[in-house]
């Protein structure tokens, strides 16, 4: 019997069917629930920390600050909803919010918050490719001194071997494809920070390296559907099985994935479709036709485009889809430590 196919997808979903088909399906198909981790929960503290920092004025963004942001993070994810059933000892706590300092610390090792300039934080977007709803959210999405796009995307875990460095880039890359699509402008920049290390790993966006994306995208999305109506998602045993949350279900181990907790007829918070004619950070409206009066704002400016409206173009152009163009090329990294 036919499998439905998933109502949209995020760069990680688009990577995990790679890795495992199996576990593709689990998540994104039957949206098996996964248990709560302290490493999930620590990068979700972490990422609330410094959104509520950059949420001060520049001047005010300091590593003070920062920790006061942080302490008043902790009960908001550690007693909410998302990790409710992660049940830490005193010392596992105290270990927690050791290292989620150290991590915010670093934030201020690897840049200048004082200096940035956000104008989307924690920014939900989505856009059309082809039959496909690609949707993510970006961490942080900024001006530079020139007025250009930069996307930034925190990483609470280590930095990734060479081997696995393109593959966290290409994620990143996703989220420059969203924003030409929504905002009708290519980032000039986007950059991993790994705030374990701390290290930033930097990568310019060109026309190649998002047609490249997009072709493989395209090329998974195909497999996704001939697997959906064939019923056929077959896992991919590998050292990743290890940590994974569905292994009791996976025939690879004996599992049988019939017995596996669907939610595959729940509507879930992530199934409700984005405004479309106006993207919502943090309560401000921004649109693709005042992007010029942002970036000729003084960083000190506050910026409140309550009121604008802009119709936002989901539909991806078929010319972005050139099968004669080598689709394995990408924008070269740069490391900064």
């Amino acid at each position: 019997m036919p499998l439905p196919l998933p109502v949209s997808l995020s760069p990680s979903k688009v990577a995990s069917f790679k890795d495992c088909a199996l576990a593709f399906r689990f998540s994104a198909i039957d949206r098996v629930p996964e248990p709560s981790t302290v490493w999930a929960a620590k990068g979700t503290l972490v990422h609330r920390a410094l959104e509520l920092l950059y949420l001060e004025a520049p001047g005010d963004r300091t590593v003070a600050a920062a920790l006061d942001k942080l302490a008043v993070a902790v009960p908001e994810i550690l007693e909410g909803h998302e990790y409710q059933d992660l049940v830490l000892t005193d010392e596992e706590r105290e270990q927690f919010l050791v290292d989620a300092d150290r991590l915010v610390r670093n934030a201020f090792v690897l840049e200048d918050p004082t200096k940035i300039r956000p104008i989307g934080l924690e920014l939900r977007m989505q856009a059309k490719l082809g039959s496909l709803t690609l949707r993510g959210i970006i961490d942080r999405l900024e001006l530079d001194e020139h007025g250009d796009l930069i996307v930034s995307d925190y990483k609470t875990g280590k930095v990734p071997g060479v081997n696995q460095e393109q593959s966290r880039l290409g994620g990143v890359q996703f989220y420059a494809f969203l924003c030409e699509q929504m905002l009708g402008k290519r980032p000039a920049k986007v950059q991993l920070l790994y705030l374990h290390e701390p290290m930033a790993i930097i990568s310019s966006p060109t026309e190649q390296s998002l047609r490249g994306l997009t072709m493989r995208t395209s090329a998974i999305w195909t497999a996704v559907e001939k697997a959906c109506a064939r019923d056929d998602f077959r896992p991919k045993p590998s050292g990743l099985c290890n940590y994974c949350s569905y292994k009791a279900w996976c025939p690879a181990f004996g599992g049988d994935p019939g017995q596996a907790p669907s939610r595959r007829f729940e509507h879930l918070p992530e199934d409700t479709a984005l405004i479309n004619d106006v993207l919502l950070i943090n309560d401000v409206l921004l649109v693709n036709d005042v992007l010029g009066s942002v970036a000729a704002k003084a960083p000190t400016d506050t910026i409140d485009l309550r009121g604008a409206a802009l119709p936002v173009v989901l539909d991806m152009p078929n010319a972005m889809v050139d099968p004669l163009v080598d689709a394995t090329v990408d924008a070269e990294p740069v490391v900064v430590v």
